[in-house]
């Protein structure tokens, strides 16, 4: 990878506020409560199996609607990590229990229930796993294989920081469609956002898993509102282009109570608009930048775009 310039971070917006007071939420931002027949469905299933989702663990807002739809981000290993960012609503300490064997069995059974054509597979941080899960990652895109070979599927690691630099080749042996690592913000907020991650780690994963299989999708994504400023986001692309990473997206941050790190402000449609045109003017060969961007958020119908994008490119080419 080419040495790659780290912007000044002078934050424009104050992220701290000394009342942790937020910005008045806008009319673009706010969702509706789940209520729909298939959002209860989803959550019987995911009961049933005795599933955890990122969906419920971090609050996603659009929970009720990709539910409704029978999708839903399966999160394995547990519902603790091992890391404490400040932007997270999932729980943070020690994990009481060893990794579930059977686990891998009963997401691939909820994904055929489910009837899933793309699923999304994400997981805690295990820092006290000598291998950070990767096999337990693999064991999981395996069984899903087994049960629905036809359902594409994506997953959602963490960085395995502290593990030894072959444990990413058991992931990648696996052969997930989708290989996603989230960078979740510009490196000069990373003491205050992610203080157990390191930005260039975290790319360094991503372009690995190109050199590992330069056919496999790589993906990222970033939050803003954090207190980042334009200049700081453009850089991130720029790194994320450097490391040959596919697909793009950007979200809104979003508070989930008064002990996380507050919103700096609410960015605008427009702006997002803005950066999803700049992203593609970089070479993403997929972008989705809007206020309510997640990970996850209408996933199958990203990847499909995502392929037939590839292959417009190469016919191109």
């Amino acid at each position: 990878m080419r040495d790659l310039k780290i912007p000044d971070q002078r934050h424009p917006e104050k992220a701290h506020r000394p009342d942790n007071a937020q910005p008045k939420k806008p009319d673009w931002i706010r969702v509706k409560a789940p209520t729909s027949k298939g959002y209860f469905e989803t959550r019987k299933i995911m009961r049933d199996n005795k599933l955890v989702t990122v969906c419920e663990e971090a609050g996603c807002p659009n929970a009720g609607e990709c539910w409704g739809q029978g999708h839903a981000t399966m999160m394995i290993m547990g519902d603790v990590c091992t890391r404490a960012c400040s932007f997270c609503n999932i729980a943070t300490g020690k994990p009481l229990t060893e990794l579930d064997a059977f686990e891998p069995g009963r997401v691939a059974l909820a994904v055929e229930k489910l009837g899933l054509k793309h699923v999304v597979v994400t997981s805690v941080d295990r820092d006290d796993l000598t291998d950070g899960g990767a096999a337990h990652f693999a064991q999981t895109i395996r069984a899903i294989r087994h049960r629905s070979p036809d359902t594409t599927i994506e997953i959602l690691t963490p960085d395995f920081l502290k593990c030894a630099p072959d444990v990413l080749e058991t992931v990648v042996e696996a052969r997930p469609d989708v290989f996603n690592h989230n960078l979740e913000t510009v490196p000069g907020l990373y003491p205050e956002v992610r203080p157990g991650a390191r930005y260039f780690h975290s790319l360094r994963l991503l372009q690995r898993v190109k050199e590992l299989d330069p056919a496999m999708f790589t993906k990222s994504g970033i939050m803003v509102g954090l207190g980042e400023d334009r200049q700081g986001v453009l850089q991130v692309m720029d790194d994320m282009r450097a490391a040959d990473i596919d697909f793009l997206t950007i979200g809104q941050y979003l508070q989930p109570t008064p002990k996380h790190h507050a919103v700096a402000r609410f960015v605008h449609p427009d702006e997002f608009k803005a950066y999803e045109q700049a992203a593609y003017g970089k070479g993403f060969l997929m972008v989705s930048a809007t206020p309510l961007t997640r990970s996850s958020y209408h996933a199958g119908d990203d990847f499909t775009r995502l392929r037939r994008n590839r292959i417009e490119r190469l016919g191109r080419a």
